[in-house]
């Protein structure tokens, strides 16, 4: 009997799929679900007559698979991967490829790639995106983990992700957690992508008062230009949907988002690294604040707040809206990017942010024409330190800048919650600001902290304290651990 190419654990959605892509492609694949009952309703079923090897034990998955042998795990994040790494290591060899394919925190795979590398094995730690769709057609895929792990699964993995004219998406990330860390970062961008494309719709019903299907034509005119994307896609195809009774869906959804934790992992992350994620944090919060929604209903009965009153030229103002959320998005990828930059710096990862643009082009949630330019920017100065200062970037910043100011303020003066247009808007009055009040701050802190500050007239790394009411000492925090 033909032993496998790979084997997969995990028969949900995104595990099936990715199954039948593996197939499609022409590789022989075993797969194992822990409810066994999963198995044999897939190869019985919709894998009936295809190159399926359905196992019911991981014993007999990895007894099926050609050497050095590669299990691919599809199953929920968290304690179920560690105890099935800890079950496939009393099976697989020296050699073997462990990959897991979920939502796992970075910091998990950093801990499982060295556990693993240390029984002989090898692991790749993979960011799967594009949902079930993507993981069924081509998915884009980001591989980080043990190196010598890559040239065993690169003929599968660039065989069955998603391709941009002619070019895979999904290429070698970086060591350790490298991979689960880019794909939480494309994580965040989303929820950021999402966050505006929200604000804009608020903009358009509360603000300027249009109906479903005029907010559709202009997703579908939106689609033409810069802002061409999957999620512009959806959002032109959801506002046109409507219900068996003709009144459109979208107006019938309660206003409470969910998540995963991806977005805030995110957060957290530029927390960590001290990077300033604005856009992406105000979007988490965004979604947290949509789910008190009973505290929400009690308090518009209470609290006051303007009456949103547009006057002017409408179609004017939506070319506004459309240029801010293009700047916001621009804003909302520079931090994405620099957030990657710190942790590369902090993990000795070596990224190739231009790669990284081109996995997500296709396949993945956040795939865009938006991201080709990102790609060109790295190309140009791999050195990069910021995505706003790429020229072409800037000057498309300079150009949205007008709208960007307008919609902010008449979102403002209107009581239009915005927080992902306002909180890009400060970030990049806050980046090309060459003085910042920080002096102050930092005065604060000397003065009741003793924590220090430098000058402006003296070396950087030289750090003073003023005993600034006669009655201190001359002891500085830093000179102590308290």
């Amino acid at each position: 009997m033909k032993k496998a190419d790979i084997g997969l654990i995990g028969l949900a959605v995104m595990g099936e799929n990715l199954a039948m892509n593996m197939e499609s492609k022409g590789f022989t694949v075993a797969v194992y679900n822990r409810t066994t009952e999963k198995v044999t309703r897939f190869v019985e079923g919709r894998a009936r007559g295809k190159n399926f090897i359905g196992c019911m034990s991981v014993e007999e998955l990895c007894a099926a698979i050609e050497r050095p042998r590669k299990v691919m795990m599809m199953v929920k994040a968290g304690k179920p991967v560690d105890d099935l790494i800890a079950q496939l290591l009393t099976v697989l060899e020296p050699g073997d490829v462990i990959i897991d394919g979920g939502n796992a925190h970075y910091p998990d795979t950093i801990r499982r790639c060295a556990e693993v590398e240390a029984k002989g094995l090898l692991y790749v730690g993979c960011g799967v995106s594009g949902g079930e769709e993507g993981a069924l057609k081509g998915p884009s895929l980001m591989p980080g983990g043990s190196p010598a792990a890559w040239p065993l699964v690169a003929p599968i993995f660039q065989k069955i992700c998603a391709h941009v004219n002619g070019e895979p998406c999904c290429d070698w990330v970086g060591e350790g957690g490298a991979g689960h860390f880019v794909k939480m970062v494309h994580n965040g961008i989303e929820y950021g992508d999402m966050q505006l494309i929200c604000e804009a719709y608020q903009l358009m019903k509360d603000y300027l008062h249009m109906s479903c299907e005029e907010m559709h034509e202009v997703f579908s005119a939106w689609n033409e230009t810069e802002l061409d994307s999957y999620l512009i896609q959806i959002t032109r195809d959801i506002l046109a949907h409507r219900d068996e009774d003709g009144e459109y869906v979208v107006e019938k959804i309660l206003d409470t988002a969910g998540q995963k934790g991806t977005g805030k992992w995110t957060a957290i992350s530029a927390l960590d690294q001290g990077v300033s994620l604005t856009l992406i944090g105000e979007s988490v919060f965004a979604r947290c604040l949509s789910a008190i929604k009973e505290e929400r209903v009690a308090a518009s009965k209470v609290l006051g707040g303007p009456e949103a009153k547009f006057e002017g030229d409408r179609a004017a103002f939506i070319e506004s809206i459309r240029q801010a959320l293009y700047a916001s998005k621009i804003v909302s990828y520079a931090q994405g990017y620099q957030l990657m930059r710190a942790a590369a710096k902090a993990y000795g990862w070596k990224l190739n942010y231009g790669g990284i643009a081109l996995m997500w082009r296709g396949g993945c949630i956040i795939r865009s024409v938006f991201l080709g330019k990102i790609k060109e920017a790295f190309e140009k100065d791999g050195e990069l330190v910021n995505l706003m200062l790429d020229p072409f970037f800037s000057g498309e910043l300079q150009k949205a800048q007008k709208g960007w100011r307008e919609v902010c303020a008449a979102a403002m003066v209107n009581g239009i919650p915005i927080p992902a247009f306002s909180s890009a808007l400060s970030y990049y009055d806050g980046y090309r600001c060459a003085r910042l009040p920080a002096n102050l701050l930092q005065a604060q802190r000397d003065y009741f902290g003793a924590h220090t500050y430098e000058r402006v007239d003296r070396p950087r790394g030289e750090f003073f304290h003023t005993n600034w009411t006669g009655e201190g000492g001359d002891t500085a925090a830093g000179q102590y651990n308290a």
